[in-house]
C-alpha cells in the first residue's frame, strides 16, 4: 500500500490515533518510501547507510525531546 500521493505529499491517516496499532501501522507504510529514498540519496552521497540510519534516529528522538520540553515551558 502506497500512502504517498502523484505529488509526494504524505497521505493523511484513515485510522484515529486511539487505534494505536493500527494508526501506528498506517504511519509506517506512509514513512517507509520516503525514508528509503533519504538512506538511498545519503548513500549515493557517500554516507554509510547504517551512520545515516543511526543518525536518522538520533535526529528524531532529540525532535521529540525538543518537542516534550517545549510543551513544558
Amino acid at each position: 500500500m502506497n500512502m504517498m500521493s502523484a505529488d509526494g505529499s504524505i497521505a493523511a491517516p484513515t485510522h484515529p490515533a486511539s487505534e494505536f496499532l493500527a494508526y501506528e501501522a498506517e504511519c509506517r507504510n506512509a514513512l517507509k518510501p520516503l525514508l528509503a529514498g533519504l538512506l538511498d540519496a545519503a548513500e549515493a552521497a557517500g554516507w554509510n547507510r547504517r551512520t545515516v540510519a543511526s543518525t536518522l534516529m538520533f535526529l528524531a528522538a532529540q525532535q521529540v525531546s525538543a518537542t516534550e520540553t517545549s510543551a513544558r515551558s
